[in-house]
């Protein structure tokens, strides 16, 4: 089915908005873009194509998102870097049970203190987005990732 423009709209701005906060270090509001018991992971194309659950990382809840940020603020070590998100349109469907589903292609190029820059990740989103209230929120995001190559430098969410 369908959405109408407005809502559409509204999610875009939503998705749009999830990539700047990353983008702009607002790491402590990621978890604010999900519902309370979304769930998170990120899985290469090849496990995600054979069905197999094991990928790179998985968040279940809120919680474990929060936790994730304050592991990489107080005990991880790593190289300081950003992010540019390069999103496509999202493709958003609604189902007869009102469950909107979204893909949404992305890049991220990731630019390291030393100023070298490079295409860090390629993918899709595969979303699941709930409405609370009026405002969009995330119940499930799997990032697919395109190779099964992953630099470990993989820190901040993607």
């Amino acid at each position: 089915m369908r959405i109408d423009a407005s809502r559409r709209s509204l999610i875009e701005d939503f998705l749009n908005d999830y990539a700047h906060a990353i983008d702009d270090g607002e790491l402590n509001s990621w978890p604010e873009f999900f519902t309370e018991d979304g769930l998170y992971q990120i899985i290469t194309r090849e496990s995600f194509d054979a069905g197999l659950q094991m990928g790179i990382l998985l968040c279940e809840g809120r919680g474990m998102m929060s936790d994730r940020i304050v592991a990489m603020e107080t005990a991880n070590i790593f190289e300081p870097h950003t992010y540019c998100h390069i999103l496509g349109r999202t493709q958003l469907t609604l189902s007869a049970g009102g469950e909107i589903a979204g893909r949404t292609n992305f890049q991220v190029i990731r630019t390291l203190q030393d100023g070298t820059t490079d295409i860090f990740v390629v993918g899709k989103y595969l979303d699941k987005i709930t409405l609370d209230g009026g405002k969009p929120l995330l119940a499930m995001r799997r990032v697919i990732l395109e190779s099964r190559r992953i630099d470990i430098l993989l820190v901040y969410p993607l």
